[in-house]
Protein backbone atom coordinates (compact mmCIF):
# COMPACT_ATOMS: atom_id res chain seq x y z
CA UNK A 1 0.00 0.00 0.00
CA UNK A 2 1.15 3.32 -1.07
CA UNK A 3 2.39 5.51 1.95
CA UNK A 4 2.75 9.53 1.80
CA UNK A 5 6.03 10.20 3.98
CA UNK A 6 7.34 13.58 4.68
CA UNK A 7 10.79 12.88 2.98
CA UNK A 8 11.93 10.54 0.26
CA UNK A 9 13.81 7.81 0.30
CA UNK A 10 17.66 8.42 0.03
CA UNK A 11 19.14 6.41 -3.07
CA UNK A 12 21.36 7.24 -5.50
CA UNK A 13 22.27 7.50 -9.16
CA UNK A 14 24.85 8.46 -11.74
CA UNK A 15 22.18 11.01 -12.57
CA UNK A 16 21.09 12.11 -9.03
CA UNK A 17 25.56 12.88 -8.64
CA UNK A 18 25.76 15.21 -12.11
CA UNK A 19 22.96 17.13 -10.79
CA UNK A 20 24.70 17.56 -7.30
CA UNK A 21 27.75 18.64 -9.20
CA UNK A 22 25.91 20.85 -11.75
CA UNK A 23 23.83 22.51 -8.94
CA UNK A 24 23.04 22.34 -5.34
CA UNK A 25 20.20 24.17 -5.62
CA UNK A 26 18.59 22.18 -8.59
CA UNK A 27 19.75 19.09 -6.74
CA UNK A 28 17.23 20.23 -4.15
CA UNK A 29 14.24 21.23 -5.72
CA UNK A 30 14.46 18.21 -7.85
CA UNK A 31 14.94 15.63 -5.20
CA UNK A 32 13.11 17.26 -1.95
CA UNK A 33 11.68 20.30 -2.88
CA UNK A 34 8.84 18.33 -5.47
CA UNK A 35 8.88 15.17 -3.04
CA UNK A 36 4.87 14.37 -2.99
CA UNK A 37 4.14 18.02 -5.31
CA UNK A 38 2.09 15.36 -7.53
CA UNK A 39 -0.32 15.32 -4.56
CA UNK A 40 -3.74 17.33 -4.28
CA UNK A 41 -2.69 17.74 -0.36
CA UNK A 42 0.75 19.21 -1.36
CA UNK A 43 1.99 22.90 -0.76
CA UNK A 44 2.41 25.06 -3.65
CA UNK A 45 6.41 25.13 -3.70
CA UNK A 46 6.08 21.12 -3.96
CA UNK A 47 3.95 21.64 -6.58
CA UNK A 48 5.31 24.47 -8.85
CA UNK A 49 8.86 22.56 -8.17
CA UNK A 50 7.35 18.96 -9.09
CA UNK A 51 5.54 20.82 -12.51
CA UNK A 52 9.17 22.21 -13.31
CA UNK A 53 10.89 19.05 -12.37
CA UNK A 54 9.07 17.73 -15.04
CA UNK A 55 9.51 20.59 -17.92
CA UNK A 56 12.00 19.04 -21.07
CA UNK A 57 13.21 20.19 -23.77
CA UNK A 58 13.51 19.95 -27.44
CA UNK A 59 17.29 17.90 -27.37
CA UNK A 60 15.68 15.84 -24.07
CA UNK A 61 12.82 15.26 -25.48
CA UNK A 62 13.95 13.75 -29.01
CA UNK A 63 16.11 11.58 -27.29
CA UNK A 64 13.32 9.89 -24.92
CA UNK A 65 10.92 9.69 -28.06
CA UNK A 66 13.18 8.48 -29.95
CA UNK A 67 14.63 5.53 -26.71
CA UNK A 68 10.65 4.73 -26.35
CA UNK A 69 10.24 3.88 -30.02
CA UNK A 70 13.03 1.81 -30.20
CA UNK A 71 12.12 -0.06 -27.01
CA UNK A 72 8.75 -0.93 -28.52
CA UNK A 73 10.44 -2.02 -31.99
CA UNK A 74 12.44 -4.22 -30.46
CA UNK A 75 9.29 -5.75 -28.45
CA UNK A 76 7.69 -5.74 -31.26
CA UNK A 77 10.47 -8.02 -33.00
CA UNK A 78 10.55 -10.03 -30.06
CA UNK A 79 7.04 -10.96 -30.38
CA UNK A 80 7.22 -11.64 -34.11
CA UNK A 81 5.06 -8.52 -34.75
CA UNK A 82 5.26 -6.34 -38.09
CA UNK A 83 7.83 -3.36 -37.38
CA UNK A 84 7.48 0.08 -38.91
CA UNK A 85 9.40 0.94 -41.77
CA UNK A 86 12.01 3.50 -41.86
CA UNK A 87 9.95 5.98 -42.87
CA UNK A 88 7.40 5.18 -41.20
CA UNK A 89 9.88 5.37 -37.54
CA UNK A 90 10.34 8.91 -38.32
CA UNK A 91 6.78 9.89 -39.14
CA UNK A 92 5.96 8.45 -36.03
CA UNK A 93 9.05 10.59 -34.14
CA UNK A 94 7.69 13.61 -35.98
CA UNK A 95 4.01 12.82 -35.08
CA UNK A 96 5.11 12.83 -31.18
CA UNK A 97 7.45 16.06 -31.45
CA UNK A 98 4.80 17.59 -33.11
CA UNK A 99 2.14 16.61 -30.18
CA UNK A 100 4.87 17.92 -27.67
CA UNK A 101 5.11 21.26 -29.45
CA UNK A 102 1.05 21.36 -29.38
CA UNK A 103 0.53 20.81 -25.72
CA UNK A 104 3.71 23.31 -24.86
CA UNK A 105 2.01 26.29 -27.00
CA UNK A 106 -1.67 25.10 -26.72
CA UNK A 107 -2.06 23.42 -23.44
CA UNK A 108 -0.37 24.75 -20.94
CA UNK A 109 -3.36 24.75 -18.46
CA UNK A 110 -3.45 20.92 -19.10
CA UNK A 111 0.49 20.96 -18.44
CA UNK A 112 -0.14 22.99 -15.14
CA UNK A 113 -2.35 20.62 -13.62
CA UNK A 114 -1.33 16.97 -14.89
CA UNK A 115 2.68 17.94 -15.45
CA UNK A 116 3.65 14.06 -16.05
CA UNK A 117 1.07 13.34 -18.33
CA UNK A 118 1.63 16.67 -20.76
CA UNK A 119 4.74 17.90 -22.58
CA UNK A 120 6.08 21.13 -21.59
CA UNK A 121 9.10 22.64 -24.16
CA UNK A 122 11.74 24.79 -21.82
CA UNK A 123 12.32 26.76 -24.86
CA UNK A 124 8.58 27.27 -25.53
CA UNK A 125 8.16 28.48 -21.48
CA UNK A 126 10.56 30.93 -20.75
CA UNK A 127 10.42 32.25 -24.36
CA UNK A 128 6.75 32.56 -23.71
CA UNK A 129 6.75 32.59 -27.19
CA UNK A 130 5.38 29.98 -30.23
CA UNK A 131 8.08 29.51 -32.27
CA UNK A 132 11.22 26.99 -31.19
CA UNK A 133 15.04 28.23 -31.79
CA UNK A 134 15.57 28.01 -35.66
CA UNK A 135 18.81 26.39 -35.36
CA UNK A 136 17.48 23.76 -32.38
CA UNK A 137 14.49 22.75 -35.06
CA UNK A 138 17.22 22.44 -37.67
CA UNK A 139 19.68 20.54 -35.49
CA UNK A 140 16.65 17.96 -34.93
CA UNK A 141 15.94 17.84 -38.38
CA UNK A 142 19.16 16.91 -39.10
CA UNK A 143 19.41 13.92 -36.85
CA UNK A 144 16.06 12.67 -37.39
CA UNK A 145 16.85 10.47 -40.41
CA UNK A 146 20.66 9.91 -39.64
CA UNK A 147 19.56 8.51 -36.13
CA UNK A 148 16.86 6.31 -37.49
CA UNK A 149 18.80 5.13 -40.25
CA UNK A 150 21.23 3.82 -37.99
CA UNK A 151 19.48 2.44 -35.60
CA UNK A 152 18.26 0.19 -38.27
CA UNK A 153 21.63 -1.08 -39.45
CA UNK A 154 23.32 -1.51 -35.80
CA UNK A 155 25.04 -4.09 -34.89
CA UNK A 156 22.53 -4.78 -31.77
CA UNK A 157 19.45 -4.46 -33.85
CA UNK A 158 21.17 -7.23 -36.08
CA UNK A 159 21.83 -9.36 -33.02
CA UNK A 160 18.00 -8.71 -31.71
CA UNK A 161 16.31 -9.91 -35.38
CA UNK A 162 18.72 -12.77 -35.19
CA UNK A 163 16.71 -13.73 -31.98
CA UNK A 164 16.77 -17.31 -32.01
CA UNK A 165 20.55 -16.90 -30.74
CA UNK A 166 19.77 -14.53 -27.76
CA UNK A 167 18.34 -14.49 -24.69
CA UNK A 168 16.67 -10.59 -23.37
CA UNK A 169 15.85 -9.47 -20.26
CA UNK A 170 13.14 -7.09 -19.25
CA UNK A 171 14.64 -3.65 -20.52
CA UNK A 172 13.74 -0.10 -19.54
CA UNK A 173 12.90 -1.06 -16.24
CA UNK A 174 14.31 0.25 -12.70
CA UNK A 175 16.57 -1.85 -11.14
CA UNK A 176 18.60 -0.96 -8.31
CA UNK A 177 21.52 -2.36 -5.77
CA UNK A 178 21.14 -2.28 -2.09
CA UNK A 179 24.12 -1.32 -0.05
CA UNK A 180 24.33 -0.44 3.52
CA UNK A 181 23.17 3.35 2.90
CA UNK A 182 20.83 3.45 -0.09
CA UNK A 183 19.66 1.95 -3.05
CA UNK A 184 21.50 2.52 -6.21
CA UNK A 185 18.90 3.18 -9.57
CA UNK A 186 20.10 1.99 -12.73
CA UNK A 187 18.28 1.94 -15.86
CA UNK A 188 19.58 0.20 -18.99
CA UNK A 189 18.26 0.51 -22.15
CA UNK A 190 18.90 -3.20 -23.32
CA UNK A 191 20.40 -6.55 -21.74
CA UNK A 192 21.10 -10.00 -23.69
CA UNK A 193 22.44 -13.02 -23.62
CA UNK A 194 24.30 -14.16 -26.76
CA UNK A 195 24.00 -18.30 -26.43
CA UNK A 196 26.46 -18.66 -28.72
CA UNK A 197 29.43 -16.94 -27.26
CA UNK A 198 28.18 -17.23 -24.13
CA UNK A 199 28.63 -13.24 -23.21
CA UNK A 200 26.24 -11.53 -21.22
CA UNK A 201 25.42 -7.72 -23.66
CA UNK A 202 24.26 -4.28 -22.04
CA UNK A 203 23.71 -1.37 -24.45
CA UNK A 204 22.95 2.31 -24.32
CA UNK A 205 21.23 3.80 -26.95
CA UNK A 206 23.32 7.36 -27.32
CA UNK A 207 21.09 10.11 -29.49
CA UNK A 208 23.55 12.94 -28.74
CA UNK A 209 27.68 12.89 -28.33
CA UNK A 210 29.59 10.80 -26.55
CA UNK A 211 31.01 11.73 -23.04
CA UNK A 212 33.70 11.12 -20.46
CA UNK A 213 30.36 9.96 -17.83
CA UNK A 214 29.80 6.63 -20.28
CA UNK A 215 32.21 4.68 -18.79
CA UNK A 216 31.24 4.87 -15.08
CA UNK A 217 27.72 4.49 -16.50
CA UNK A 218 28.53 1.37 -18.07
CA UNK A 219 30.48 -0.03 -15.16
CA UNK A 220 27.74 0.54 -12.84
CA UNK A 221 26.14 -1.51 -15.33
CA UNK A 222 28.54 -4.25 -15.23
CA UNK A 223 28.27 -4.14 -11.41
CA UNK A 224 24.90 -4.80 -11.14
CA UNK A 225 24.75 -7.47 -13.69
CA UNK A 226 27.86 -8.99 -12.30
CA UNK A 227 26.03 -9.17 -8.76
CA UNK A 228 22.63 -10.14 -10.14
CA UNK A 229 23.78 -12.87 -12.22
CA UNK A 230 26.91 -14.68 -10.05
CA UNK A 231 29.33 -13.36 -13.23
CA UNK A 232 32.59 -14.39 -12.08
CA UNK A 233 34.88 -13.03 -14.91
CA UNK A 234 34.55 -9.48 -16.86
CA UNK A 235 35.20 -10.92 -20.16
CA UNK A 236 31.78 -12.31 -19.95
CA UNK A 237 30.40 -9.17 -20.16
CA UNK A 238 30.51 -7.01 -23.35
CA UNK A 239 29.23 -3.31 -23.16
CA UNK A 240 28.11 -1.43 -26.69
CA UNK A 241 27.30 1.91 -26.53
CA UNK A 242 25.62 2.96 -29.78
CA UNK A 243 26.16 6.48 -31.24
CA UNK A 244 22.99 6.72 -33.49
CA UNK A 245 24.02 10.21 -34.68
CA UNK A 246 27.38 8.79 -36.52
CA UNK A 247 26.29 5.25 -37.08
CA UNK A 248 29.51 3.97 -34.92
CA UNK A 249 28.89 1.28 -31.68
CA UNK A 250 32.05 1.07 -29.23
CA UNK A 251 32.64 -1.48 -26.80
CA UNK A 252 34.42 -1.35 -23.72
CA UNK A 253 36.49 -3.78 -22.00
CA UNK A 254 35.96 -2.86 -18.36
CA UNK A 255 38.28 -3.64 -15.75
CA UNK A 256 38.06 -4.69 -12.20
CA UNK A 257 39.70 -1.27 -11.32
CA UNK A 258 36.58 0.51 -13.32
CA UNK A 259 34.14 -1.41 -10.92
CA UNK A 260 36.58 -0.65 -7.96
CA UNK A 261 36.64 3.68 -9.34
CA UNK A 262 32.59 4.02 -9.48
CA UNK A 263 32.24 2.19 -6.11
CA UNK A 264 34.49 4.90 -5.24
CA UNK A 265 32.58 7.31 -6.75
CA UNK A 266 29.40 6.33 -4.76
CA UNK A 267 30.99 6.30 -1.34
CA UNK A 268 32.73 9.74 -1.81
CA UNK A 269 29.35 11.57 -3.65
CA UNK A 270 27.11 9.52 -0.77
CA UNK A 271 29.24 11.65 1.90
CA UNK A 272 28.95 14.85 0.09
CA UNK A 273 25.08 14.43 0.02
CA UNK A 274 24.75 13.25 3.30
CA UNK A 275 26.50 17.29 4.33
CA UNK A 276 23.03 18.60 3.32
CA UNK A 277 20.97 16.28 5.24
CA UNK A 278 19.49 17.72 8.62
CA UNK A 279 18.68 14.35 9.74
CA UNK A 280 20.49 11.23 7.68
CA UNK A 281 17.57 8.21 9.50
CA UNK A 282 15.21 10.64 8.11
CA UNK A 283 17.04 12.01 4.80
CA UNK A 284 15.63 15.62 5.83
CA UNK A 285 17.26 17.84 3.85
CA UNK A 286 18.69 21.41 5.11
CA UNK A 287 16.66 24.50 4.60
CA UNK A 288 16.28 25.56 0.74
CA UNK A 289 18.31 28.34 1.60
CA UNK A 290 21.61 26.28 2.38
CA UNK A 291 21.83 24.85 -0.95
CA UNK A 292 24.21 27.67 -2.68
CA UNK A 293 22.62 28.48 -6.01
CA UNK A 294 24.76 28.21 -9.03
CA UNK A 295 26.72 31.30 -10.30
CA UNK A 296 26.80 30.30 -14.26
CA UNK A 297 24.33 32.50 -16.11
CA UNK A 298 24.72 29.33 -18.79
CA UNK A 299 24.15 26.56 -16.79
CA UNK A 300 21.12 28.73 -15.34
CA UNK A 301 19.75 29.52 -18.84
CA UNK A 302 18.94 25.69 -19.52
CA UNK A 303 17.99 25.26 -15.78
CA UNK A 304 14.46 24.32 -15.26
CA UNK A 305 13.69 26.28 -12.23
CA UNK A 306 14.62 30.08 -13.26
CA UNK A 307 11.20 31.40 -12.14
CA UNK A 308 12.13 29.80 -8.68
CA UNK A 309 15.47 31.40 -8.58
CA UNK A 310 14.83 34.63 -10.06
CA UNK A 311 10.92 35.66 -9.56
CA UNK A 312 11.40 38.63 -10.85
Amino acid sequence: MFEVKPYPELSWSLSRHKTMLSCLRKYAYDYYVSHNGWLRSADTLAKQAYRLKKMTNLEMHFGSVVHDLIYQTIQRVLKNQSVMTEQEFMDEVRHHLNRGFIESTKKEHLWMNRPKHYTMLHEIYYSQTDTLPEAKVRKITDRLQKTVANFHSSKTFTDVRNKEQMKFMESETFRFLKTDEAKVYIVMDLVYKDLDNEKWIIVDWKTGKSSDEDRNQLALYALYLRHEHGIESLDDIIIRNEYLVDGTHVEHLLTEQDLINVQHLYQISMEQMKLYLEDTGKNEPLPIEQFPMQDDPRVCARCNYQELCFPS
